[in-house]
């Protein structure tokens, strides 16, 4: 059975969750990345694909995550069929890599952006990288160009913010400094060992 020691950590859009992985990372944990493996699943499906949303999708032999994230972003039935192709091979790969590092009987990371939106990972532990909505609109169309309404449709595919925060075992604050934000991931690795081990 897999997910025996995990901690899933996600969070909102832009909040932060990359950052926290890697000072996360740092203080010894182990880490899953969801995202690394879904970019790995869609690249291996660029041929269904390119039949889904057509060929100026896929180019040289990769597909062209901008332009499909401007299309699924934008038209939720787009999106779900997305889904339905690509979420049952990441999560036979998440569930692969957990038993290997359950084995190992610490505490490790599964990095989820989606976890509460797929409903489909069965981890009691989990930690949320939290910022405000407003702190996440002023990020997203600052780190990746984005205008006001593209930033907005893209935060609210997700569920809010809030309430994430509020379905948490842990929350990691990000709305202040990095410094900050290395004493929350500090506070939260001492919770999660004296919790797990």
């Amino acid at each position: 059975m897999s997910f025996k020691y995990a901690v899933a950590l996600t969070g909102g859009i832009a909040t932060g969750k990359s950052t926290v992985i890697k000072l996360l990372s740092e203080k010894g944990f182990r880490v899953i990345d969801a995202d690394k493996i879904a970019h790995e699943v869609l690249d291996e499906k660029r041929r269904e694909i390119a039949e889904m949303f057509g060929e100026a999708f896929v180019k040289e032999g990769k597909v062209d995550r901008t332009l499909l994230g401007s299309i699924v972003f934008s038209d939720p039935v787009k999106r779900k069929a997305l889904e339905s192709l690509l979420h049952p091979l990441i999560y036979d790969r998440i569930s692969e890599a957990s038993e290997k590092l359950d084995k190992r009987t610490e505490p490790y990371i599964i990095d989820i952006p989606l976890f509460y939106e797929g409903g489909r990972y069965g981890i009691e532990k989990v930690i949320v990288v939290y910022a405000k909505k407003k702190q996440q609109l002023e990020r997203l169309m600052q780190r990746d160009g984005y205008d006001r309404k593209e930033a907005l449709a893209r935060i609210e595919s997700q569920i809010d913010i809030e309430q994430k925060r509020k379905n948490a075992s842990y929350v990691i604050n990000n709305s202040t400094t990095l410094m900050d934000l290395a004493h929350e991931t500090a506070r939260v690795k001492e919770a999660i060992l004296g919790d797990l081990l």
